[in-house]
Order: C-alpha cells, then structure tokens, then sequence
C-alpha cells in the first residue's frame, strides 16, 4: 500500500473519532468519497493500526445505530418549513 494513502486512513480515523463524524461528513471535509473514507477505515486501517480500526468501528456503529433518528429529524424539519411558509 503506497504511504499517502496510510497516512490518509490514519487521518481520516483520527478525525472520526475526535469529531464523532458521519461517514459523509468526513468524506466532505477530506475531499474524498464516502466509498474511499469507507475502504480507508474498514480495511486499510486495520492493517495500518489495529487498535485505532476498533476505536473508529464503535464509532461508525454508533452513527449506523442512530442514522435512522437523524433522517427522522431532517424531514420534520423540511415539512415544518414548508408548513411556515
């Protein structure tokens, strides 16, 4: 594996655990698609550092458990501004 791309998936599971981001939050701030920051965490980083592949799984799984709240939340938004207006 070339080293950029170690050093991405370092980074990219550092910054979902300090920031408990989503999946596409994380791709848009690193500039990369989902299905990349997926790939880096799910299996690159586990053989760059196992130890922080775990820490970033509880994460993700948590984000995985709750998605369905959030989505929830987004279209009780969207039809109360459309109900205002």
């Amino acid at each position: 594996m070339k080293e950029y791309i170690e050093e991405r998936a370092m980074e990219i599971g550092t910054y979902i655990i300090s920031s408990n981001a989503t999946v596409r939050q994380t791709a848009k701030q690193f500039g990369v698609s989902k299905s990349t920051v997926h790939k880096d965490v799910s299996e690159r980083l586990v053989y760059v550092n196992p130890a922080l592949a775990a820490e970033v799984r509880k994460v993700l799984d948590v984000n995985k458990a709750e998605r369905h709240i959030r989505g929830g939340q987004a279209t009780k938004e969207k039809y109360l501004h459309i109900k205002e207006a």
